[in-house]
């Protein structure tokens, strides 16, 4: 049986970055909770690998509730250096503390539109864009259309959310499919 063709940026040597490549990146989702867990780890991942954040991504989910977005927001800041002393994630106080400040942002736009999925999807129209990427140089650090979501998330208080993280963040949501045309997942979704 042919290996399946995967995108160019998953290593071949691991399999939990191929899990997470098959099973999660680039599948559409309209989750508020797992909208918000991508949200947090995108910005947890600035200046570092996606695979150092994938392997702490257990650790994240015991600190902040399994990403419950309510319990985030009410977060001390006792308990925020708690977390911060964890050895289970990244130990930056800025990424950590941001995590209430975005949860109380994402509550205020689930008041405004309902679900933090909708005010995300309809900067796509409800529908993921295609792009289908030759390699990995046709793929773009950041888009207009990050730009603005980026500054609209800032103008509304969210820390780590530039748009380079936010492009990031669509590709991962599936907002953006930018699986490459040779992968096998490239028209799935």
């Amino acid at each position: 049986m042919a290996e399946k063709i995967r995108c160019a940026w998953v290593p071949a040597d691991k399999a939990d970055y191929a899990q997470y490549h098959d099973t999660e990146w680039g599948i559409p989702v309209h989750d508020d909770r797992i909208l918000f867990e991508m949200l947090i780890l995108e910005g947890a991942q600035a200046g570092l690998s996606w695979y150092t954040i994938l392997r702490r991504r257990v650790g994240y989910r015991k600190a902040f509730f399994n990403f419950d977005v309510e319990k985030c927001a009410a977060l001390t800041d006792a308990e925020l250096e708690e977390i911060l002393a964890s050895g289970e994630i990244i130990r930056n106080r800025l990424k950590v503390f941001s995590v209430r400040r975005n949860a109380l942002v994402v509550l205020a736009i689930q008041k405004e539109f309902g679900s933090l999925d909708a005010y995300l999807w309809r900067w796509v129209q409800g529908k993921p864009l295609l792009n289908r990427p030759a390699g990995m140089r046709d793929v773009p650090a950041s888009t207009p259309l990050s730009d603005a979501i980026s500054k609209d998330l800032k103008k509304r208080g969210m820390n780590f959310v530039g748009s380079t993280i936010l492009y990031a963040f669509m590709q991962a949501v599936g907002l953006v499919n930018d699986h490459m045309e040779d992968c096998y997942l490239a028209l799935k979704f």
